[in-house]
């Protein structure tokens, strides 16, 4: 089937799908080194001291070798093709039926990128908690269908969604925020700028910003989700108890600095591809 008589919800899956194998080709070391960041606390004590993301960057480099801050890409890989593609064709479907005929405003498009992110977020978690097991170094998995059968005989089914209010506390305020920031800075560009050939570089910057400000908002839950996964036997109430009594505020934003860099510019090239390549198969993102 040929890409231009296909539905349009397909073609946003597509969109989405490339611009999401992109973005994550790029920027798995940054989320390896944030989950490594998030993991080791579970046995730090209190007063130790602190490790950051050089320390770990190069932890890794040494003994799992430059390759080493790619484990974890075949799940991520797994993750967001068919999930950022879900995400967008979703995004795109909410958008063409309660906003066909005009822009959605500031809350409206928050619910349309919270909405798009809760269906693609449910329906990707068991390989997100694949994901998260392969990256923090606790597991020995060799495949991730090898990991999907792991966890299925040892912990049961329920463990491939584990951490789902967490995951959801953290990316469906994300995307809302991100999606909300997004379109009302592009809208705030001189027409001039977004009718240029530079438009795409200034679309980059909006979603930079975007990104910067979701992240922040939404790194605690990050930190809960990271516990919960890496530990079954936690409850997402029972994480943040710990987390706060073991490390205080401030371990609810250990990752931060990774975790920032990696959303911000994973968000921010994934929506400028998705934009970009709807452009050309002929449909309005």
């Amino acid at each position: 089937m040929e890409l231009s008589l296909a539905h349009p919800a397909i073609k946003a899956f597509m969109c989405g799908s490339f611009s999401g194998t992109c973005s994550t080709l790029l920027f798995q070391p940054l989320d390896l080194i944030k989950t490594r960041l998030q993991t080791l606390q579970c046995g730090m004590k209190p007063g130790s001291n602190r490790v950051g993301m050089v320390t770990v960057l190069l932890s890794v480099v040494r003994t799992e070798k430059l390759l080493g801050l790619w484990k974890g890409v075949s799940p991520s890989f797994a993750r967001t093709i068919p999930g950022v593609g879900l995400y967008f064709s979703t995004y795109y479907s909410l958008k063409q039926h309660f906003f066909q005929d005009r822009t959605p405003m500031a809350f409206e498009a928050a619910l349309l990128g919270g909405g798009a992110r809760t269906v693609a977020g449910i329906l990707m978690l068991p390989v997100t908690v694949i994901k998260t097991r392969f990256e923090c170094g606790k597991y020995s998995y060799v495949s991730v269908t090898g990991a999907l059968r792991s966890v299925c005989r040892t912990e049961g089914p329920a463990a491939l969604f584990s951490g789902l209010m967490a995951t959801l506390l953290r990316d469906v305020p994300f995307s809302g925020i991100y999606v909300m920031f997004y379109s009302q800075t592009k809208a705030s560009l001189p027409k001039e700028i977004s009718t240029s050939p530079s438009a795409p570089l200034a679309n980059f910057s909006c979603g930079i910003l975007a990104g910067i400000l979701a992240s922040l908002i939404t790194q605690p839950a990050d930190v809960v989700k990271t516990q919960v996964q890496v530990t079954p036997q936690l409850r997402t109430a029972e994480a943040v108890r710990y987390i706060y009594l073991e490390h205080g505020l401030q371990g609810f934003f250990r990752g931060a600095v990774p975790r920032a860099l990696r959303r911000t510019m994973m968000a921010a090239m994934a929506w400028t591809v998705y934009e970009q390549m709807m452009a050309r198969v002929g449909l309005k993102s």
